[in-house]
């Protein structure tokens, strides 16, 4: 009888092979939801010769605009294609065709949640076999973009200014993730780099972060950091330590789906209730009033960071009627509650999971425009009893950490060790559509973890072993990763053979989930996912 074993290969987090020291300028690209950046880190040219390393400074790039900050926004007219501030510029008058957000759907399934988000945005999202496209006007014709099509011409935007300003070519990158990406939004975004002709290795914001911070400001042996980051479109909180040369993750949590545009959002909520109400109109039928009214909600939301109160006053925004509106932070506050509450169970979490007391922090680090925001700092003072550290720029402290771990991969700076964590849970299918955990969530990497499995029928020959990543209990509300079917089981009454599952995963991110069965030990097959069939229009098939 043939032995039989079968292994499955997943590609979690790839990285740029390490090359000797360069003298080119290593680059790191935060590739925000509302704003891109990009930094790099700069050798001096008067360095000492007989070092194996060279020193230099991370300079954050501006655009064509001057400005250290681009909006990760993409629009189509009859005429051409603008990206950044041009784009956003004109975004009120062709709200239809100018796209952002694009990294809130990078790499997902069109289902009901991408299809509830979808309704807060002026431009089309459709399903074109299970997966998100933006339907725009190009040219007088009708065109359809992927999430990670919008993400990449926005990575050779940038990618374009700052060759123009180093007076080099960029070939090799490092773009930031949140922490709590999956495998597929990770792959999808290296995917959206690559398509702008970049060699890129992921890592997560929060370790860019943390290098960041590390740079300036000494991380003693055991001390422990809470790394806060609440962009425009995510939210990410992690614990991190420094153990000699090592900066390791020890928990992350938060929720991709939460940051500055959700805030925004309810505040366009409650003005759109009051205009109605006001005018008894429905002011939802005109998108470009619905624009004008966003950009007000969002002007008044970054107003109450300095101010007790702010004003809306807009001209004839609909149907010939002004609306004049005032809102103060008291009632802010209270509108977002639930998004506050949000938040700190997430660093509840976190700090359940690293193991760790609010006692034990020694600093709480904030990353992200929107920790700008005065509750959420009154918040986290009072949560953890002490100050925050305000000391990193939070719209630039991520690409400046990807700069330097772009400068260590180059050889140019002495190697700090990163050790990350799994951001979710990893496990396989048994019975009807229960998730059976191996690997749970925030695991330290590397690891190797098995388990026995058994047949579930009397004379069963084979067994389908499907991977999934997520936290819930049924599978079907996990990500589906990939399947391989173990053949050749010796006949026998259920539950006989014992079939070993085990998945391995290196400090690279690379995981291997292999199935065996204990008597036919042999006999070795490999399966590779496809990364690009993962979020192409090809949707994939669990069943």
């Amino acid at each position: 009888m043939a032995r039989s074993r079968r292994i499955l290969s997943v590609t979690y987090q790839p990285r740029i092979h390490p090359r000797k020291m360069s003298e080119v300028p290593s680059i790191g690209i935060d590739l925000g939801t509302t704003n891109t950046v990009i930094a790099a880190w700069i050798p001096e040219t008067n360095k000492d010769l007989n070092s194996t390393k060279s020193s230099g400074t991370v300079n954050i790039i501006a655009n064509s605009k001057g400005h250290r900050t681009t909006p990760s926004c993409v629009a189509f007219n009859e005429k051409e294609r603008l990206i950044g501030t041009s784009a956003l510029s004109q975004g009120q008058r062709n709200s239809k065709n100018t796209i952002y957000s694009s990294k809130r759907l990078i790499g997902r399934e069109f289902d009901n949640e991408v299809k509830a988000e979808s309704e807060h945005w002026p431009f089309a999202v459709v399903d074109k076999e299970g997966r998100p496209f933006y339907e725009v006007n190009h040219k007088s014709e009708i065109k359809y973009y992927s999430p990670q099509d919008i993400a990449s011409m926005i990575l050779e935007y940038v990618k374009q200014f700052a060759e123009s300003y180093l007076t080099k070519k960029i070939t090799d990158v490092v773009i930031t993730v949140p922490a709590n990406f999956n495998t597929i939004q990770r792959e999808a975004t290296k995917f959206a780099g690559e398509m702008a002709v970049l060699n890129v290795s992921i890592i997560s914001e929060p370790i860019a972060a943390a290098l960041a911070y590390g740079l300036n400001h000494k991380i003693n042996y055991n001390d422990y950091v809470l790394i806060f980051d609440l962009g425009g479109g995510t939210f990410d909180v992690s614990v991190v330590t420094m153990q000699n040369d090592i900066l390791i993750v020890e928990a992350t949590s938060g929720d991709q789906h939460l940051g500055g545009e959700d805030f925004t959002n309810i505040l366009l909520e409650h003005f759109t209730k009051e205009f109605n109400s006001k005018y008894d109109c429905e002011i939802q039928v005109n998108e470009v009033s619905v624009k004008r009214l966003y950009n007000a909600c969002e002007n008044a939301k970054l107003e109450l960071s300095d101010s007790a109160s702010a004003n809306i006053d807009e001209f004839a925004l609909f149907d010939g009627h002004d609306f004049c509106a005032t809102i103060t932070r008291d009632k802010f506050e209270e509108l977002c509650d639930n998004l506050f509450q949000k938040i700190l169970k997430s660093v509840e979490l976190v700090l359940s999971d690293a193991k760790v007391q609010k006692s034990d922090i020694k600093n709480i680090v904030l990353v992200g425009g929107s920790t700008r925001i005065l509750k959420i700092q009154d918040m986290l003072k009072d949560f953890f009893g002490k100050e925050l550290d305000k000391s990193i720029n939070p719209d630039e402290a991520v690409a400046y950490g990807a700069a330097l771990q772009a400068s260590m991969i180059h050889g140019n700076m002495e190697n700090l060790l990163l050790v990350d964590v799994t951001p979710l849970s990893l496990g396989v299918q048994v019975g009807e559509n229960e998730m059976s955990i191996l690997i749970k969530r925030n695991t330290r990497l590397p690891f190797s973890k098995a388990r026995n499995y058994t047949t579930a029928r009397d004379n069963q020959q084979k067994v389908e072993i499907k991977v999934y990543e997520g936290e819930d209990k049924n599978v079907n509300n996990n990500l589906f990763l990939d399947k391989f079917t173990l053949m050749n089981i010796p006949p026998g009454p259920k539950g006989t053979p014992t079939i070993i599952v085990t998945f391995d995963m290196n400090n690279n991110g690379i995981l291997i989930v292999s199935a065996v069965i204990k008597s036919n030990e042999h006999l070795t097959k490999k399966i590779h996912i496809d990364r690009r069939r993962c979020f192409s229009h090809e949707k994939k098939n669990p069943s």
